[in-house]
């Protein structure tokens, strides 16, 4: 992430904790910042391990609800993902994941056809949508390139 947007969202940050009246504590920041630093969509363990070198002491459950705080303030959002670990995603704006069904990578995407397609009715459902992004699973080129490189018959079946 650029380093202007970074501190912009930090500064953002600050400003939402006075004015919703919640501390701003320096673990909450240093989660906040090593999200932002993060652009592979961390899970909340792989914060914890970048944290465990800037802040030490820093405990594993306060990684795990401090994320939390901040999906909830819409700091940062949660990435729909395939498996069943949540990784967390600094970017707010709209935008869609290519999802590596390997390696479970998550990459950003923008694209203005997605981003321009029609959401269904959900009223019969008694559902109101709120936000709809695209997610396209596959391999990605890291992952075809290793089982390209594999000689045949070595693959997992």
């Amino acid at each position: 992430m650029d380093l202007a947007i970074k501190h912009s969202r930090i500064r953002d940050f600050e400003a939402k904790c006075r004015s919703e009246g919640i501390r701003l504590t320096v673990q909450r920041r240093a989660i906040l910042e090593a999200v932002l630093d993060l652009d592979d969509h961390p899970t909340a363990d792989r914060v914890y391990e970048t944290l465990v070198a800037r802040a030490p002491g820093i405990s594993r459950t306060t990684v795990y609800r401090t994320l939390e705080t901040l999906v909830r303030m819409g700091v940062i959002s949660k990435a729909s993902h395939p498996s069943s670990v949540v990784r967390y995603d600094p970017r707010l704006e709209k935008h869609h994941h290519l999802v590596c069904l390997r390696c479970d990578s998550v990459v950003d995407i923008s694209d203005a056809f997605f981003d321009a397609l029609p959401v269904p009715d959900t009223e019969v459902q008694g559902f109101e949508v709120l936000d709809a992004r695209v997610q396209l699973r596959g391999i990605c080129r890291r992952c075809r390139e290793r089982e390209e490189e594999m000689p045949s018959g070595s693959g997992s079946t």
